[in-house]
């Protein structure tokens, strides 16, 4: 039979197992639970900064569509006129240019390349305004600066055609038919008024004497482009230098137009077998 205090040892021993297994026990559910907790954590700085780098690049992305927006409105001085219209031969001339952008105002306006059509010039406010007293094409640069320091130019090419404000051109060439001698001519006006025209038609003889066998006196209407006139007469036999000639007024503005035509060599008028 054992003694009172064998047993007394042998239950502090199992007292002590026990105590030794609950701290293994605990000791081991906490390192899975530092290991979800060290997960979660690292999930959570992952995803923080993820977030953090799609917001820097929508910002980045919106900064460069901002950037992209204002390279396309203009962030700076630029002429918005691209295009100047066509004149006439004496005739009022008004076109002013136009810009866009950050400027600073009171622009100052010049050509700086090439020329503009004689009897039209350029105002430093931008205005073109006269009257054209040579046709054809002119081509020229213009700048313009504004009152920034330092000052913002820009520059661009542009040209003004001048066409004849009355124009006759052959429709039918002169020709002899028989004992006469026939054609027709086209007649335009490019202006802006009606024209007080006087269309005539001269057969000239050999001799010095001229014969009419074309004429009218009317208004030709403004715009009227391509009007056909006849002429043809007959005539005694010879050869012949035929003259058009065609003459325009404007009422009120002492504005006038003269065009010729002239058959290239003589026609040969014969009559009889």
């Amino acid at each position: 039979m054992r003694s009172r205090t064998t047993e007394w040892a042998q239950t502090i021993r199992c007292g002590m197992a026990l105590a030794a297994m609950l701290v293994l026990g605990a000791a081991g559910w906490a390192k899975p639970a530092a290991a979800m907790k060290s997960a979660a954590a690292n999930s959570l700085g992952t995803t923080a900064g993820t977030t953090a780098e799609q917001d820097l690049q929508r910002g980045s992305d919106q900064s460069q569509t901002d950037s992209e927006d204002d390279k396309e409105n203009g962030s700076g001085l630029q002429i918005e006129t691209k295009k100047l219209p066509t004149t006439y031969l004496q005739g009022p001339y008004h076109a002013e240019f136009h810009v866009k952008g950050n400027y600073v105002p009171m622009l100052h306006w010049a050509v700086v390349e090439g020329k503009l059509p004689p009897g039209i010039g350029l105002q430093q406010d931008g205005l073109l305004k006269g009257e054209a007293r040579q046709t054809g094409e002119f081509d020229f640069v213009i700048a313009v600066s504004d009152r920034s320091q330092p000052p913002q130019e820009v520059r661009r090419g542009f040209e003004i055609k001048v066409v004849d404000a009355i124009t006759v051109e052959w429709k039918v060439p002169a020709h002899v038919n028989g004992n006469r001698i026939d054609g027709s001519v086209e007649v335009s006006n490019s202006t802006m008024d009606d024209v007080d025209l006087t269309y005539d038609v001269k057969a000239v003889a050999e001799n010095g004497r001229a014969t009419e066998i074309g004429y009218q006196h009317f208004p030709l209407t403004k715009g009227t482009m391509g009007m056909t006139l006849p002429f043809g007469d007959t005539l005694p036999n010879g050869a012949y230098q035929l003259n058009v000639s065609v003459e325009g007024a404007i009422a009120g503005k002492k504005v006038f137009y003269r065009k010729q035509l002239q058959a290239p060599g003589p026609l040969h008028v014969a009559v009889g077998p």
